[in-house]
């Protein structure tokens, strides 16, 4: 048997130039702008020239380019390391890499398992959460790529797996040593920052914002820790529509008007890229810094921590014997029926 895994995420410029052709890719997608085209092409086009300067600033401070394709072969590696060592020598197992919105995105990506020829794919979002705008939207495209490029093969999906055990204890594990050390001073306040979204989607029916609080939920849990302090914010803000709160700029400030030791742990992030390395490490820090919090820290992301690496060989594992197109985690449906924008079949 041949397994192909494919694992999904957003992608990033890997050098200067690509800054302003990848926030092209990213604004031209109709589930991140819904116009219709060519207005959206043209509204990306606009974006993506006034924000490319901004952007190569931050991408400055990562030397030009993003991190995560670097970080995702990394992970990759250590699923098909994990994997091959769970299903023995009878099963051939590849795992590939498709971007959304730069290289190697789903054409690219689709060509190399067309050659691989496998017997049963298993898409794997590096999304945690669902959302229309990161799983959805890579899904939709990898249907295109795949039809395309005519693949045949068995295909499965994981939507979500917000609360999968193995992620969760990565969490834990990263975030532990720097709440040990931040009680010496005074007790912290946790804050799980995740990526924020428009309201309107999430009042469409997107069920990112609850399954990242459940993320969250699960994370505090395993913590087990009487009377604690934490908060779920979303950061990364842009644009004149109401995105959901709190923010995670307020958050900080308000920890410093209460004098509340900081520490921020990514919770809808499994790699460090320009809203870990930047937005939290330089910019909050800074805001921490000048509205009076006396202690601010970051909890690393999971990369490949072997704990979020099990998980993720798990689900892969689950999947095999799967008949249903799409799936959550334990094939049961997470989401509340209101949050109809979710795909799963459990």
């Amino acid at each position: 048997m041949k397994l192909a895994i494919i694992l999904f995420n957003l992608g990033g410029p890997d050098h200067v130039d690509a800054i302003e052709p990848f926030l092209f890719n990213l604004f031209n997608d109709k589930a991140i702008i819904g116009a219709p085209q060519p207005i959206r092409w043209m509204l990306a086009r606009y974006i993506s020239m006034r924000r490319a300067p901004i952007a190569a600033e931050i991408y400055g401070h990562l030397g030009g380019k993003s991190p995560l394709l670097e970080q995702t072969q990394d992970q990759s590696e250590a699923l098909k390391k994990s994997l091959s060592e769970n299903l023995g020598s009878g099963v051939e197992v590849k795992t590939f890499i498709s971007m959304r919105y730069w290289h190697p995105m789903s054409d690219e990506c689709a060509h190399y398992v067309k050659e691989f020829d496998p017997d049963h794919i298993v898409l794997l979002p590096l999304y945690p959460q669902f959302s229309t705008t990161t799983t959805g939207s890579s899904f939709e495209d990898w249907h295109r790529a795949a039809k395309k490029a005519k693949i045949k093969a068995k295909t499965t999906s994981v939507c979500c797996y917000p609360v999968n055990e193995g992620f969760a204890d990565a969490i834990v594990e990263k975030l532990w040593p720097q709440i040990e050390q931040t009680c010496y001073i005074d007790k912290p306040r946790i804050l799980f920052s995740a990526h924020g979204l428009p309201k309107k989607i999430v009042d469409g029916g997107d069920p990112y914002q609850w399954q990242v609080e459940q993320t969250a939920l699960a994370v505090v849990k395993k913590l087990n820790l009487p009377a604690l302090d934490w908060w779920v914010s979303y950061q990364s803000r842009v644009g004149p529509l109401e995105w959901i709160g709190p923010n995670t700029e307020d958050e900080i400030i308000r920890a410093g008007k209460e004098k509340v030791p900081l520490i921020v742990v990514p919770i809808a992030f499994v790699s460090e890229h320009s809203e870990t390395l930047v937005e939290l490490d330089i910019e909050y820090r800074e805001l921490a810094k000048k509205s009076g919090v006396p202690s601010y820290m970051r909890t690393p992301t999971v990369t490949t921590h072997p704990s979020f690496i099990s998980g993720l060989r798990d689900l892969v594992l689950s999947h095999i014997s799967n008949d249903l197109g799409v799936k959550p985690e334990g094939n049961i449906r997470l989401c509340p029926a209101k949050h109809n924008r979710c795909i799963c079949k459990g």
